[in-house]
């Protein structure tokens, strides 16, 4: 099957997962991008299609948004980028990973079976989990967690905590894109998948969306946490790969 047809496919369906759930569209596309196209352009594709995603969730949102929310979170992630990039990268990556992973699919797993404490926590706790996510990020490519664990421990509604991943990750996807564009990462191979894409991923995230605003707030937040399971999981896998 030719590109053109594959990547938009594969990421529609991951514009329904990010619609329904507010992030882990990355969880779909990046695995099965890969044996389409090579890693770096699946990269560049998929941070390009972040920003068309996460864009559509705000506006989708936007009654939801709250800046002094998102805020922590992106100002803790410019120097944990910058921590990740010149620290974390000397380590280890494949220990950096296997703890990530075990952290977050036992902390999932113990809220699908312990009714988590919303413990709404302070706004310098953002600060820490938007570092962490940027340091993460920059190391090994798999940040999301710690935001998506602060975010279910804050006691938010469905559509705060929404608008909240879909506002840090509009803000994280900018930057990506932008550090992809003047590396040269960004081709224009990369920018024609994108353009073929823009409509089917458009198409996933109203789905998603759509069927989101009929799912309950147990049902949503059990959702949210059966995927951090399964990217504790894939995490797991990926360090002893």
């Amino acid at each position: 099957m030719t590109p053109f047809i594959a990547v938009p496919l594969i990421l529609l369906s991951s514009g329904f997962l990010q619609g329904l759930t507010g992030f882990g569209s990355a969880l779909i596309a990046m695995p099965l991008l890969a044996f389409i196209i090579d890693i770096k352009t699946a990269v560049a594709v998929c941070t390009l299609c972040g920003v068309t995603i996460t864009l559509r969730m705000c506006l989708n949102l936007r009654s939801s948004l709250d800046l002094k929310k998102i805020m922590p979170l992106i100002i803790g992630s410019v120097p944990g980028s910058i921590f990740g990039t010149l620290v974390l990268k000397e380590l280890d990556g494949h220990i950096i990973t296997l703890f990530l992973g075990i952290l977050v699919s036992g902390y999932a797993t113990y809220s699908l079976f312990v009714k988590p404490v919303a413990l709404k926590l302070k706004p310098a706790w953002g600060l820490l989990a938007g570092f962490l996510t940027g340091s993460i990020t920059a190391a090994i490519s798999a940040g999301g967690p710690p935001t998506l664990i602060y975010s279910s421990l804050m006691g938010w509604k469905k559509n705060e905590l929404k608008a909240t991943l879909s506002g840090f990750f509009l803000a994280a996807a900018v930057m990506g894109a932008t550090g992809h564009l003047l590396s040269g990462l960004t081709t224009l191979y990369v920018l024609k998948l994108f353009l073929a894409s823009i409509i089917p991923i458009q198409l996933g995230v109203y789905l998603g969306h759509t069927l989101s605003g009929k799912v309950s707030e147990g049902l949503y937040k059990r959702m949210v946490m059966i995927l951090l399971v399964f990217m504790g999981i894939m995490l797991i896998f990926q360090s002893t790969g």
